[in-house]
């Protein structure tokens, strides 16, 4: 079996576009990736381009170590987020398609369940949060959580947030995050985001001042660039910290982990090169005792993917997802689409990835000029950046 070639499909909305590569066989089969950019999508269907010339075309699908292999050292470069975003896209096509011809899922080929008990992977919801920010609308929003079923939830309170929060606004996101564990009770999990917004001093202040509402993480307390300011906000807080959604290559997690910095890793599938690096990466962190969570703000094919690698991998601890509450309509352009149940995802049997794109769906949701600004006001809404700046 030959790859022939690649196709490539954007689906947009105006805070992000989704971008999904299709890889076609000269035996008939077709598999898909997905991965979500910000403000770099035609920088990746260009590279795409090139790649499908220089690597993908001609290649053996099963061959899929040796594929990543050269597309990431063949073109004698270092690989950033576009080119290890465009291996993902492809590596994952490539396990639908060896899961398609053997006919067993993916997680299968990766070693199997790693609880044969449960065929289950809990989920938490983001992007529910579109509203004013006001206790009562967070309140409101953070039940109709509850009522889809979900057992945890995420939000970023800290409105515009950067290296410091004045004492006005430590006020109102306090009360929001106060609301929403009220909405939801004690036993639900609570996650909080932090977009890498505060100096560690802040970050420490607004550790002790949460610990009270009882996170079952902080996420990216710091900027990602510094990892000594990461080790100086763990170290002062008895919070477990999460981290590692903008990290694009599984060496750059080498030094987290020798840091002890972080309790949960939070890889993007879609930005790490794909299942096969995220295997790995998840086993050297089990060696660390670190759990990992993957970062899953694309759409459904990506998710899929995700549970793939939850099946099988020991130390999975829960599962992103942003489609029952931003951007719903989306979930159509992708037949076979996970659902949350009860709360949780169940473990797909079906060949592959166990999803297929509509083309037809996927042309309704044509390419946007998204923007998503986290330094502007009413970001949380998700409508796209309001002007140029912040």
């Amino acid at each position: 079996m030959r790859i022939t070639g690649i196709s490539t499909h954007v689906v947009g909305t105006p805070w992000r576009n989704l971008t999904y590569v299709q890889v076609h066989t000269d035996e008939g089969l077709t598999g898909v990736g997905e991965t979500r950019m910000l403000g770099h999508t035609d920088a990746l269907l260009g590279y795409l381009r090139e790649a499908e010339a220089n690597h993908i075309a001609g290649s053996d699908p099963f061959a899929v170590e040796d594929l990543v292999r050269r597309m990431k050292t063949g073109d004698y470069g270092r690989a950033g987020e576009i080119v290890m975003s465009g291996i993902a896209v492809v590596e994952m096509a490539c396990w639908d398609i060896k899961g398609q011809a053997l006919g067993v899922p993916v997680w299968q080929l990766l070693g199997g369940r790693a609880d044969v008990s449960d065929n289950r992977v809990k989920a938490y919801a983001n992007g529910w949060y579109t509203v004013e920010r006001t206790p009562e609308a967070f309140h409101k929003a953070a039940e109709a959580v509850v009522e889809r079923g979900y057992l945890a939830l995420k939000l970023d309170p800290f409105g515009t947030g950067s290296f410091e929060l004045d004492h006005a606004e430590t006020v109102r996101s306090l009360s929001l995050v106060e609301a929403v564990r009220d909405a939801i009770g004690p036993e639900r999990e609570l996650l909080l985001e932090m977009h890498g917004r505060f100096s560690p001093a802040t970050a420490i202040r607004l550790a002790r001042e949460l610990e009270p509402f009882a996170p079952s993480w902080l996420e990216e307390p710091v900027p990602p660039e510094n990892l000594k300011a990461l080790k100086k906000v763990a170290e002062k807080t008895t919070l477990p910290i999460a981290t590692g959604e903008r990290i694009h290559d599984r060496i750059e997690f080498r030094e987290l982990f020798e840091s002890q910095a972080a309790d949960i890793i939070q890889p993007d599938l879609g930005h790490l090169g794909g299942i096969g690096e995220m295997r790995k990466l998840a086993a050297t962190a089990e060696t660390h005792y670190v759990l990992i969570a993957p970062h899953n703000v694309g759409g459904s094919v990506l998710t899929a993917a995700s549970l793939q690698l939850a099946g099988c991998t020991p130390n999975f601890k829960i599962l992103e997802h942003f489609n029952d509450f931003a951007d719903a309509e989306i979930k159509k352009v992708v037949k076979g689409a996970p659902e949350v149940v009860d709360g949780y995802f169940t473990l797909s049997d079906a060949p592959g990835l166990g999803v297929t794109l509509d083309t037809d769906a996927a042309a309704e949701f044509p390419q946007q000029q998204a923007r998503f600004d986290l330094w502007a006001e009413g970001w949380e809404k998700r409508e796209g950046a309001q002007g140029g700046g912040r």
